[in-house]
């Protein structure tokens, strides 16, 4: 059964529609207007205030903290500064990736580890024979995406600091309305951000404190359909939709490297060794694998031929489509597309595909599209990722 998050008290009542989703086991608002475009203009045209307090929460400390988060991680956890954050995956022994999240350098022997998924077990497994302390604390930390253009206004109100200094990926403590908490600059829309940790029992006075800073500068709550659309355009991964954690993986297929999903850059095999390093290293003697994270452009033209067959106009779906679709090239299938949407932004149909690896950028592809039940395809061609790369998010 779900349960409320820390701010549970807070957005109940702004959830008018009783939209709800479960995430990790606690509601989460889906949308908190009647639809959810209007939070998704906040993300990318004001600020947007997102309750991310079901991911999962682990601090590690101790004399051999850096020892188990280098052991475990597959980036180089020796080069994380105090008030640094690192985005990596970690891996099983067959270099499988079992999730991704955020490492953030606390003080010298202390971390704090997030999750999509529950590590503590895996986390705890890796320890042995070191001296350090892993505790899960998903459930006393709230925690609040402070999402747009306007969030770093919206944290300097509420603050009273300047926040230009804290760059991309780093973090410092702060303190709001009296109440302390952690800031980092992090987030999952691609978009300018921060995310804020603070004790559960101080949540609801948080949230009050930022509502009241944010008046000024558009601030909305916003839900997860909203943030999904902004993530795909951001070409970030989510588990279980564009790949399998190794974990829950039924089959081969279901399983993932770091270098199936878009993480290449993030392995590093330099660094102390770490688990899954042989096998990574061994994928890659052998030339890499077979398939990769891809981005894909659908032609609206092709969309709009697919509905005229049936005499309709075209229509299609705005929130994330997360059920895996063919993907064709020269006649065979080579893949699938993961997570489409319509792009509000770049006034697209994109989708983030898994792909076999020889099917380069600007390949011309044709994806599955069913109207009326009737199955058909669509143009579309493969290209980069990001499809949306905002300079505001880094500066």
């Amino acid at each position: 059964m779900s349960v409320g998050s820390p701010f549970h008290e807070r957005i109940a009542p702004l959830n008018r529609k009783l939209a709800w989703g479960d995430w990790a086991g606690y509601h989460s608002a889906a949308a908190y207007a009647d639809h959810h475009d209007i939070e998704y203009n906040a993300i990318r045209q004001s600020a947007a205030l997102i309750d991310v307090s079901p991911l999962y929460k682990y601090i590690v400390s101790g004399p051999d903290a850096e020892r188990l988060v280098d052991r475990v991680i597959t980036r180089d956890a020796t080069r994380l500064a105090v008030g640094q954050v690192l985005y990596t995956p970690w891996c099983d022994e067959r270099g499988k990736v079992i999730d991704d999240g955020t490492v953030a350098r606390l003080d010298e022997t202390t971390y704090r580890w997030t999750a999509a998924d529950p590590c503590y077990r895996w986390i705890g497994m890796n320890a042995g024979g070191l001296d350090v302390d892993v505790r899960d604390v998903s459930e006393e930390l709230g925690a609040l995406a402070l999402q747009g253009p306007r969030s770093r206004a919206v944290l300097e109100a509420a603050t009273g600091e300047d926040w230009a200094d804290v760059r991309y990926f780093r973090r410092r403590t702060a303190a709001i309305a009296g109440i302390e908490l952690d800031v980092t600059r992090t987030g999952y829309t691609g978009d300018l951000g921060y995310e804020l940790w603070v004790a559960a029992e101080q949540a609801s006075a948080l949230w009050d404190a930022v509502v009241a800073a944010g008046d000024d500068h558009g601030l909305r709550p916003c839900g997860i359909r909203a943030m999904d659309v902004a993530r795909v355009e951001a070409g970030l991964i989510l588990i279980e939709v564009d790949y399998t954690s190794a974990r829950t993986a039924l089959t081969p297929e279901h399983e993932y490297s770091p270098f199936e999903i878009g993480l290449d850059r993030l392995v590093n095999f330099s660094k102390a060794d770490f688990v899954g390093r042989r096998a990574l290293a061994r994928e890659q003697e052998a030339g890499g694998p077979a398939r990769r994270l891809a981005g894909i452009e659908l032609d609206w033209s092709g969309i709009e031929e697919a509905f005229a067959r049936h005499g309709l106009a075209p229509a299609v779906q705005a929130t994330v489509n997360r059920d895996p679709v063919p993907v064709f090239y020269a006649g065979g299938q080579v893949g699938k597309a993961t997570s489409t949407c319509w792009s509000p932004t770049l006034k697209k149909m994109i989708a983030l595909a898994s792909l076999d690896a020889g099917v380069r950028t600007g390949a011309p592809l044709e994806i599955e599209w069913s109207v009326e039940g009737e199955r058909g395809r669509v143009r579309a061609t493969a290209v980069d990722l990001p499809f949306l790369d905002l300079e505001r998010r880094r500066t």
